[in-house]
């Protein structure tokens, strides 16, 4: 058995130095893992956990023990630092996630901007971060993972989404303005989390992809203010993980211009290829959501045992699970990167 903890397994793997075997995470927030099969065994339940960081505490731990994922990962939805700016939130029930109900803002000319040091002390980022601090006290051999919702996604989250998309391109000056704003937040929300004893941050940035932006707009809007984030944690002294959805043909050449220490990909994504490409990134992913959800253990295992085998750096879901994934579909895949 290797003495290396699962904390110190990926942080090296982020540093690019040698391990023992790759490490299988599910990073929370967009990629969360708390899924009926556990919540119902242990009677530690959502929506009530978004609001409650003693609760989000308990669940994060329950999915750890239960799953095998290698790590801690907090909060369980992408609209936290929506609602912080505005958003009017449905918080869902025990199978079915938050989301937004409502973008205060219908152009990004009316974007309101207010003070971030009052922001950190509204909606759930206080809860958030009171449940990392717990977290990292009482699992110090575990990475606990502060997931943010990346810069584009929170933008479309605020204003209505279609005319953000389109004011990207009309209005380039105020989408930027609101992207620094987001940004801001962001980096904020992420000086708390390490504070409090983050291991790493992850950025799931699901608007942001090459079918939706295209190639100029990705490389225009959605690498620069990726990497004001990610800049910005490097120099609190964390690592951090990009997932970037969809296809990545239209956008790969702007990847390696991604600052992340690693990238994670769908499903559609061949991440041995991606490496072949370049070799510099660190690749993380991407066993297919819907065979976890839907198909059989035996599947699951093969699916997992070749991105081993063909030498992805990290081990993971290829997206958000669906919240009835199958339990002994994830032990499958844990079990095989562990063995």
């Amino acid at each position: 058995m290797s003495s290396t903890s699962p904390r110190e397994r990926l942080v090296r793997v982020l540093q690019k130095k040698s391990i023992d075997r790759p490490p299988v995470i599910c990073t929370g927030g967009m990629m969360n893992a708390a899924i009926v099969d556990v919540m119902e065994t242990t009677g530690h339940t959502l929506p009530a956990g978004h609001g409650d960081a003693g609760l989000m505490a308990e669940i994060a731990t329950d999915v750890h023990r239960a799953t095998g994922f290698e790590n801690i990962g907090i909060p369980f939805c992408m609209t936290v630092e929506a609602e912080v700016l505005g958003s009017e939130i449905n918080f869902g029930s025990l199978e079915c996630e938050p989301k937004i109900e409502r973008e205060p803002f219908p152009s990004v000319r009316q974007v309101e901007f207010r003070d971030i040091s009052g922001m950190l002390k509204s909606g759930r980022i206080g809860t958030v971060v009171e449940a990392a601090n717990n977290l990292s006290r009482r699992h110090p051999d575990q990475p606990v993972i502060g997931s943010l919702t990346g810069p584009i996604s929170t933008a479309a989250a605020i204003v209505d989404p279609v005319t953000f998309l389109k004011e990207l391109r009309k209005d380039p000056e105020g989408a930027h303005r609101v992207l620094s704003y987001v940004s801001d937040l962001l980096v904020a929300f992420a000086q708390e989390l390490v504070d409090n004893g983050a291991t790493l941050i992850a950025i799931g940035d699901p608007t942001a992809t090459g079918e939706i932006l295209g190639p100029r707009i990705f490389g225009d809007f959605a690498v620069p203010y990726l990497n004001r984030v990610i800049d910005a944690v490097h120099g609190m002294g964390a690592p951090v993980i990009v997932h970037i959805c969809g296809k990545l043909q239209a956008v790969k050449g702007s990847i390696p211009l991604i600052r992340g220490d690693a990238i994670s990909t769908d499903a559609l994504v061949n991440l041995k290829l991606l490496k072949e490409e370049f070799p510099q990134l660190v690749t993380m992913g991407n066993v297919s959501t819907f065979l976890l959800e839907m198909g059989e253990a035996d599947k699951v295992a093969r699916q997992t045992g070749q991105l081993v085998r063909d030498g992805v750096d990290i081990i993971a879901p290829a997206c958000g699970l669906s919240t009835s994934s199958r339990l002994e579909n994830i032990q499958a895949m844990t079990g095989v990167v562990k063995s």
